[in-house]
């Protein structure tokens, strides 16, 4: 990481020459973070599959609650706090859909996908998602535009994350490389947040279908 010597504002840093607005890039930090806790999740399920199941489903539907609350002014201690800071600023006033799209993909990776295919799909969206949120709007300079707005070095961090991870659970490169593919071509789609949904359930499939 270089900082080079250019006028700085109270809101604006500059990464390898790149002015970057400081509030958005500790909001992603603060949504990556989230987005990272979700690989507890497997460990969780291998433990006890249907609690893991309920839990994130209650989870689910408490942070909906929390939210439309929020939105119609009641506070929810810590909970309204931490979505207003990690909302982005399309988000401002609007229901901040991330953790209820990160939940239901991590919930349906575990419904549809025995493990280790599960384990292997919410790997790539805690990870695969995450670094390349992470990577893309700190170092994200490369922008083709088959990439749909996204960044080519964001893809790679997508690709080397879930290939890694992928490997860990199947100690198969082919498996790994096919899924880690999978991942980077999904989430450089313009899907928003709704890509926490499509790219466990596309991964998971991919590995059902490459290990009948």
């Amino acid at each position: 990481m270089r900082f080079y010597n250019l006028p700085v504002s109270h809101s604006t840093v500059y990464l390898n020459g790149v002015a970057k607005d400081i509030g958005e890039l500790k909001s992603e930090i603060i949504r990556k973070s989230i987005h990272f806790l979700i690989a507890v999740t497997p460990s969780i399920a291998a433990i006890n599959k249907p609690f893991t199941v309920i839990l994130l489903m209650i989870g689910t539907l408490g942070y909906t609650i929390m939210e439309y609350l929020r939105l119609s002014g009641v506070k929810v201690p810590v909970i309204s706090s931490l979505t207003r800071m990690a909302s982005r600023s399309r988000e401002i006033n609007r229901f901040v859909m991330g953790p209820v799209t990160l939940g239901l993909g991590a919930l349906l990776a575990l419904l549809l996908y025995p493990s280790p295919a599960a384990a292997i799909a919410i790997y790539a969206l805690a990870f695969g998602d995450g670094f390349a949120s992470l990577v893309g709007k700190y170092f994200g300079k490369l922008q083709p535009a088959f990439l749909c707005g996204k960044s080519v070095e964001g893809s790679l961090a997508c690709f080397t994350a879930v290939i890694a991870s992928a490997y860990a659970v199947s100690n198969n490169m082919y498996i790994s490389f096919t899924v880690a593919f999978t991942a980077m071509v999904v989430e450089a789609l313009p899907l928003e947040d709704y890509d926490n949904i499509v790219l466990p359930v596309t991964v998971g499939l991919v590995v059902q279908l490459i290990t009948l």
